[in-house]
């Protein structure tokens, strides 16, 4: 017998956690979530998204035994940001079973409902700020560092649950040395112009962490307020999202643009961390998980290029250039195989431009659906 269950216990959140672990099983791409950041991300006081926000879990048994789940998730900031009345599924997987998966849905959508929701947007984890996207093309490969991964069935029980595109994000991948080095090549000559305008480039300064993430975190509210599905991050979360990247954070690959001591761009690239998360069984790192973490570290040859902003007004003077010279070089010294930039929106014309002009090719593409309540 079929049923859903609002998640409340303990033992609960653990099903609903280790459930894409025994649906992935046998898949070569599939990238476990680690067990202990997924347990705090999804429970109310360990998360500062909780602190304004609410999130109801479902999970689908058949004759009690797991066969999906989905969070129903209501973004107070972002409502009030955008000034709009939405909810949002994510944490959707499910095999492959339309009753399943419409159940699941209805349940989502019953409890957004209740909150006075409007339309439904997803799959988000919460936000367009936590992993988001459903991926439609590029099967192939496992996903790099904090990019989603789904069985290619899930566009057909969206849609057929009568879910339409609302936006496609497009992941660039680059090989070993099939991109286009003009940035780095011009790179000098464009420092000293910029610095005739009074900014400079330099590293983030890792002693100083605290206060870099605060200003950081004001270029990013800034630099991406315009894009469809931004909602501001607050400053705990942001901290928190910093606390962990700080982990892997190669400053080489973390930059800030500034003028007259104030700060207007930042670039990030991290290592593809998910070359050793692919090995950790369960998502768990005790009590063997953090060994292979501990030596997997130093051989991980991909980067991920996931933020480059800068602020209106400061745009088209050369610093994304710069960014991209200064990554291409550090990714050379360090003999980094292949790289992503992820995610663009498909109708970011600017920012797709400069990709491309430096040979990066779309190899991946995820989907953002709506449907209204």
């Amino acid at each position: 017998m079929k049923q859903i269950v609002a998640v409340s216990s303990k033992k609960e959140i653990k099903s609903f956690i280790d459930f894409p672990h025994d649906l992935y099983k046998n898949d070569p791409c599939y990238v476990p979530e680690l067990f202990i950041a997924q347990e705090d991300l999804l429970t109310p006081g360990k998360h500062p998204f909780h602190e304004h926000s609410r999130v109801q879990l479902f999970l689908a048994y058949n004759n009690g035994k797991v066969e999906g789940r989905i969070a129903a998730i209501l973004n107070n900031n972002y409502n009030k940001f955008n000034n709009t009345n939405e909810g949002f599924f994510g944490f959707y997987d499910c095999v492959n079973d339309e009753e399943t998966s419409n159940m699941l849905f209805k349940h989502a959508s019953d409890w957004l409902k209740a909150q006075g929701v409007l339309a439904v947007i997803g799959p988000t984890n919460f936000s367009t700020n936590e992993t988001c996207g459903l991926l439609v093309e590029g099967y192939d490969t496992p996903p790099f560092a904090m990019m989603t991964y789904n069985k290619p069935y899930y566009q057909s029980l969206i849609e057929n649950n009568g879910f339409s595109k609302k936006v496609d994000l497009i992941a660039y991948k680059f090989g070993d040395s099939g991109y286009n080095d003009k940035s780095v090549k011009v790179k000098e000559v464009l420092l000293r112009r910029l610095q005739s305008k009074g900014v400079t480039i330099r590293p983030v300064d890792k002693k100083n962490y605290e206060r870099e993430v605060e200003r950081i975190r004001e270029v990013y509210n800034a630099a991406w307020d315009k894009n469809l599905g931004f909602v501001p991050m607050t400053k705990e979360e942001f901290d928190y999202l910093a606390k962990d990247l700080k982990l892997i954070l190669d400053t080489d690959f973390c930059m800030v643009a500034e003028k007259d001591g104030k700060a207007i761009a930042f670039a990030l690239a991290v290592p593809d961390i998910n070359q050793v998360l692919i090995k950790v069984k369960r998502g768990r790192l005790f009590p063997f998980g953090i060994f292979k973490l501990l030596l997997g570290l130093k051989k991980i040859d991909g980067l991920r290029i996931i933020a480059l902003g800068v602020m209106e007004g400061y745009r088209k003077l050369g610093i994304e250039a710069c960014f991209y010279g200064n990554i291409i070089e550090a990714y050379r010294k360090k003999n980094f195989k292949h790289a992503e930039a992820s995610w663009i929106l498909e109708d970011n014309e600017l920012m797709n431009r400069a990709i491309q002009n430096i040979n990066g090719f779309p190899y991946k593409r995820y989907r953002i659906f709506e449907r209204a309540l």
